[in-house]
């Protein structure tokens, strides 16, 4: 599966270099978010790093893991749960690389909780990935309850 989403992202980081966003960050457990990885859902703790610092890891670091985010939501107006590609044995590098998923246009959006389904409604044109540029420390601090 990685190397089906390397495939698909490839390009992607090329277009992050490019860009640079700020965002807000928390510290400590304030930055606690729910994700999902593998249909499971986890508790992670989510710092974004330096402007500077995103670029230089995008730039130097092969081994970036991805973190999916849809900020447009879903229908009623939930939030989309983030989907990580990896965690702690499976391949896991503490640096994220987000990359936003956009629902195509009459697609109505719904909750994907793998890489893998990502891969496939992204290979179906179900949704769009754009990498954003923004580069995060995440750890992955337990299941969700």
């Amino acid at each position: 599966m990685q190397c089906k989403l390397l495939g698909l992202f490839s390009s992607l980081v090329f277009v992050a270099l490019g860009s640079s966003l700020m965002a807000a960050s928390e510290n400590g457990s304030a930055g606690d978010m729910a994700a999902y990885y593998d249909g499971q859902l986890f508790t992670i703790n989510f710092k974004e790093l330096p402007p500077g610092g995103e670029g230089a890891n995008l730039q130097h670091n092969g081994s970036i893991n991805f973190i999916f985010m849809s900020d447009n939501g879903l229908p009623g107006g939930q939030p989309f749960i983030s989907v990580l590609d990896a965690i702690q044995g499976d391949g896991f590098n503490p640096l994220w690389q987000e990359v936003q998923i956009t629902f195509n246009p009459g697609q109505t959006p719904f909750q994907l909780t793998s890489d893998d389904e990502i891969a496939d409604a992204a290979e179906g044109g179900i949704i769009s990935l754009t990498a954003t540029g923004e580069v995060y420390r995440c750890s992955v601090v337990g299941h969700k309850k």
